[in-house]
């Protein structure tokens, strides 16, 4: 389609831009249409983001919003005059927020934490067309709403510039010996190792620390790699303490009917041992 009709933006959840990108490069084709493709949904790995810049000169757009907030909430446009690694950090993030919208970032303790680009929490945004409520009601749902802010579910940070950077959801933060580890971090920096097409990261149980993270990863086709070299890889850009023990090769990841990761299906399979799982150590 892309080359018949030669569209110039297109937009998508990740996913679908990770099998786009699988295709061209088993399928080679002109897509030099394509200028600019909007990623929502969820995090966009960075080495998909550089993968298409490089080969095929389209640039992956960070945007992010819910249909509570009529949808938009943030785009990721570096600030004018910002180019190479530095535009790029920017471009890693969710984006600026646009005006009139409000963003604070909530502690697990309810203590609204600084803009300062480190501190972690929940974000709630309000502002003239975000929801302050639910058709039929009584009362704004607390678990939702916080005196007129909106609670996202999103975790992450916000910069002294007002730019958003997501580390998870809520939901799928690993909580692990009092600390927390981002699942969104761990499958980022397995999706840029050569040999994957995709990961996916859960918390599970675990006696000692509470919970652990579980990685199940896809091998891109005509590829192998080994748990163990995969946590090699792993240990070059994150903690030690955050790599899993526990992996698990699948044939594909489980998904929502919009693309995402259907990690809830991942965390059932494993719990009924349908999910074949190796240790490392």
């Amino acid at each position: 389609m892309i080359v018949t009709e030669k569209p110039t933006l297109a937009g998508a959840v990740p996913t679908i831009w990770t099998d786009l990108l699988a295709y061209l490069d088993a399928n080679p084709a002109d897509i030099s249409s394509m200028s600019e493709v909007i990623v929502g949904g969820s995090a966009c790995p960075p080495s998909l983001m550089h993968a298409f810049s490089e080969r095929y000169r389209v640039e992956v757009i960070h945007a992010w919003g819910m249909t509570e907030m009529s949808p938009l909430g943030t785009v990721s446009r570096p600030p004018a005059g910002r180019t190479g690694p530095e535009a790029w950090a920017y471009r890693y993030t969710q984006g600026r927020l646009p005006s009139s919208v409000e963003a604070r970032i909530v502690g697990p303790d309810g203590t609204v934490m600084p803009n300062d680009g480190k501190s972690v929490g929940e974000l709630e945004v309000r502002g003239p067309w975000i929801t302050k409520g639910y058709l039929g009601d009584d009362e704004p749902d607390p678990e939702k709403f916080d005196q007129g802010w909106l609670r996202t579910g999103d975790v992450g940070v916000l910069s002294p510039d007002g730019y958003l950077t997501l580390s998870d959801r809520a939901k799928d933060v690993i909580k692990s010996g009092g600390e927390w580890i981002s699942s969104v971090d761990l499958e980022n920096a397995l999706m840029a190792h050569p040999a994957v097409l995709e990961a996916c990261v859960v918390g599970v149980p675990d006696e000692r620390w509470g919970e652990r993270p579980l990685a199940t990863v896809v091998v891109r086709e005509g590829h192998s790699v080994t748990a163990e070299e995969l946590r090699d890889f792993l240990g070059t850009s994150v903690a030690r303490w955050q790599v899993p023990e526990r992996w698990a090769f699948i044939e594909a990841v489980p998904k929502t009917s919009v693309g995402k990761f259907d990690k809830k299906v991942l965390r059932s399979q494993y719990a009924d041992g349908s999910l074949s799982v190796g240790l490392t150590t």
